[in-house]
């Protein structure tokens, strides 16, 4: 019997150079180091400006002082704002109009997508197909008729403890959110996602006895956590940000949102550094929540064109 021979010791490892990036590498690096600040310099212009008085805003302009905090800086815009605009009952307003469409929307679509990516009907690809459609139309072309729409729906409202139906929807909370609710790029993405989640999971909790909203609820949704990041992102943004549409349906200056309250800022006296000021406090919270919710997004949109 021959005895196998000892393995070799490992030779010594010798400490390497220090292998710097490549020159390709590097350069790659610079240029999104300058569009990253390319694209952070009105940011950063906005917000130091907040700080400044209008004579020191347009005299730092030739240099680069406009995107630093120097000179004499204060809180005088921010109470200003809220001197001239009821900022907070407009903050609070699209604060509640956001969050109720983005927590409809994923409800809403969500559901259609569930229906469209896996169940088994007839016709789905078709209904698909057209909901897709639907993208390439512009808000603009249908704004005019969904308004005559809004104004001859009906409603239930609470009159002297009683309800009683009336009839348009014009200057309420409600038709700054209802009509946004359901959208084809929601649909699209929830459905490319659905897709990516195994079916084997539906039929094993078929066997269980689970309905398909048992299906809907505990394991299709828990597991599209990118997707639903994604949805809540894509839908605050056009709710926190709608200005043509609270103009042509909302008259009551308690209902309006935050950027109907920019022009009240370019009546008589226009205080740069008010508009400034303004412009931070409704730009701070979409920045949080990109910054929040960044990673799930990238997810999502990675995986939105995976199908199981």
């Amino acid at each position: 019997m021959t005895s196998a021979s000892p393995a070799p010791a490992p030779a010594p490892t010798r400490p390497g150079r220090r292998r710097w990036p490549s020159p390709r590498r590097i350069g790659l690096q610079a240029a999104r180091i300058a569009l990253a600040l390319f694209f952070a310099f009105p940011i950063v212009f906005m917000l130091v400006s907040s700080f400044k008085p209008d004579e020191q805003i347009f005299g730092d302009l030739g240099g680069i002082k406009a995107f630093l905090p120097v000179g004499a800086l204060s809180l005088d815009n921010y109470t200003g704002v809220f001197d001239r605009v009821p900022a907070v009952r407009f903050l609070l307003n699209s604060i509640g109009i956001s969050v109720i469409t983005v927590a409809l929307s994923i409800f809403i679509n969500s559901l259609a997508a569930f229906a469209l990516s896996r169940m088994r009907w007839r016709g789905k690809k078709i209904v698909l197909t057209a909901v897709i459609a639907t993208l390439v139309v512009p808000f603009e072309t249908y704004a005019l008729p969904m308004v005559w729409w809004v104004n001859k729906l009906p409603w239930l409202q609470l009159e002297g403890g009683r309800l009683i139906v009336t009839e348009g929807w014009l200057d309420t909370y409600q038709v700054q959110i209802l009509p946004f609710v359901g959208n084809a790029l929601f649909i699209f993405l929830f459905h490319q996602y659905f897709q990516s989640i195994p079916k084997e999971l539906d039929e094993a909790a078929v066997i269980d006895g689970a309905s398909w909203f048992g299906i809907y609820r505990r394991i299709v949704m828990p597991l599209s956590g990118p997707a639903i990041a994604t949805v809540a992102i894509l839908s605050f943004l056009p709710m926190w940000n709608q200005y043509l549409w609270p103009l042509m349906v909302v008259q009551s200056e308690e209902l309006r949102p935050v950027m109907v309250g920019i022009d009240y800022f370019f009546q008589l006296n226009p205080s740069w550094g008010e508009v400034m000021a303004y412009s931070s406090m409704i730009t701070v919270p979409v920045l949080a929540l990109f910054v929040a919710f960044q990673r799930a997004f990238v997810s999502s949109i990675a995986s939105s064109g995976v199908k199981g």
